[in-house]
């Protein structure tokens, strides 16, 4: 009943965290329903044992033994020590060793090229900046499966979540800083992304597609990108990042090079009267070695 009872209670997130359908979600999962079971080994014998010594030791049991004086059994204080030790332990050592290799930072082994995406958080919403290919869209990400996504976070407000939870790691997105984050996705689908910070009015409508397919499709998904009359420079940019919720998908054909790191230093450096420096400012030498 306890296992049955755990189960129902995960349901709520099984459609998403417990159906990864990516590689670094998958071994998480793993991670997961692995630390759930060696907490179980402690937690339920403990439960059980709450419930059976309640009803031995009833008070209208006359049949059960009373020491009012008992206070002290080597083997229970061996047994209690003992094997929550040992699971610390192997929590421990599968801890250390995930950290490392699930580590967000860290890119992923593939013969295949990877897929660079910039995306920014705003109020709120998402843009998503595709420098390889000179395209940019609101709300909405295209991949190729079983091809490495790196994505180069940053926010242009306050931080935010990046996380598409079947797909694996949350990162953070702040002001005047970028993280990093590898991805996959092995099956085709459609999936869902969502900001996992609370940042204001708009935050619950913060979310966004993420369409997986082959590489034709990826592909004409870069055509249509291609074929918008919009143009992402520094007008369309400052028009864009003005609160709004609900805002539709968008594509944009072309973006100003270098617009990313332009967003990412303009919280970093200030000028005279301690304002951000404007986005359109050419950027120097310094600035780029503060992105990269």
């Amino acid at each position: 009943m306890l296992c049955v009872g755990a189960i129902v209670l995960l349901t709520g997130c099984s459609s998403e965290l417990l159906s990864p359908k990516g590689d670094v979600g998958m071994q998480e999962r793993t991670l997961i329903l692995t630390a759930l079971g060696l907490m179980l080994i402690v937690v339920i014998p403990v439960i059980v044992m709450t419930l059976l010594f309640a009803y031995r030791f009833r008070a209208s049991n006359k049949k059960a033994t009373y020491k009012p004086k008992w206070a002290h059994s080597t083997a229970i204080e061996v047994v209690v020590w003992t094997v929550p030790c040992i699971i610390v332990a192997i929590l421990a050592a599968i801890t250390w060793r995930t950290s490392h290799s699930l580590d967000p930072y860290k890119p992923l082994e593939s013969d295949v090229k990877p897929v660079t995406i910039e995306v920014v958080s705003m109020d709120w919403k998402w843009l998503f900046i595709y420098p390889e290919y000179g395209v940019a869209s609101v709300n909405q990400i295209a991949v190729p499966v079983n091809t490495p996504v790196n994505f180069r976070i940053t926010s242009d407000t306050v931080m935010n979540s990046f996380f598409i939870p079947q797909l694996g790691s949350q990162i953070y997105s702040m002001a005047g800083m970028e993280t990093k984050v590898h991805l996959i996705a092995n099956h085709p689908g459609v999936y869902s992304g969502l900001s996992a910070n609370y940042s204001g009015a708009g935050f619950s409508d913060m979310r966004f597609d993420v369409i997986a397919s082959t590489q034709e499709g990826f592909d004409n998904w870069i055509k249509q990108a291609k074929a918008s009359p919009r143009a992402l420079d520094a007008a369309s940019y400052a028009s864009l990042a003005q609160p709004s919720t609900k805002l539709p998908v968008a594509y944009y054909s072309t973006v100003t090079p270098g617009l990313f790191g332009s967003i990412v230093n303009k919280y970093m450096h200030t000028n005279h009267s301690d304002q951000p420096m404007a986005m359109d400012m050419p950027m120097h030498h310094a600035e780029t070695k503060v992105v990269e």
